[in-house]
């Protein structure tokens, strides 16, 4: 199912709307693959699917929870390592990784379900934010690494395109 953002529909529904869209492009592209093609680096920098979608889960719950100051479950950052969050450490399954991608989807959309476009929260640097910025932000974030996504894709199996049919 493609999720459409309404064309005549409020605010926060069409931000929320956009977000999901792309976070379900970042399953898709995982789809059919084994765990090795998930892990597998396809840049210098060690760009990998799974790597990405661990990153985009630290980083809801970072824009939605904390900066909210909702509880989250620990998280993968490290201030003298600013890869961590991208590394996927051996001891992690995919299931594991996408276990955390769904309960950080779900505690943001608690957040987002609670909190008023206007309202602001705390980022991580100590700037207030107003929940519509990080919900832009995320959308931003999550349709970037969607676009990674489709690139190492296409280099594992040839597989192209922004959305199912």
């Amino acid at each position: 199912m493609v999720i459409r953002v309404p064309f005549t529909g409020g605010e926060k529904e069409s931000l929320q709307a956009s977000l999901d869209r792309h976070r379900e492009v970042v399953l898709w592209k995982l789809e059919g693959l084994d765990d090795e093609r998930l892990r597998r680096p396809l840049t210098p920098s060690g760009t990998n699917l799974l790597g990405l979608v661990k990153h985009l889960a630290a980083n809801e719950y970072a824009w939605f929870c904390e900066t909210f100051g909702r509880e989250t479950e620990p998280l993968p950052f490290d201030d003298a390592d600013p890869e961590a969050d991208l590394r996927i450490e051996p001891g992690e399954t995919t299931a594991d990784v996408l276990a955390f991608y769904a309960r950080a989807r779900a505690a943001a959309d608690k957040v987002i379900a609670e909190v008023e476009l206007e309202d602001t929260g705390t980022a991580w640097f100590g700037e207030a934010v107003t929940m519509r910025w990080a919900l832009l932000h995320m959308v931003e974030e999550t349709a970037r690494h969607a676009g990674h996504m489709d690139i190492v894709r296409e280099l594992l199996d040839g597989a192209t395109g922004d959305h199912r049919d």
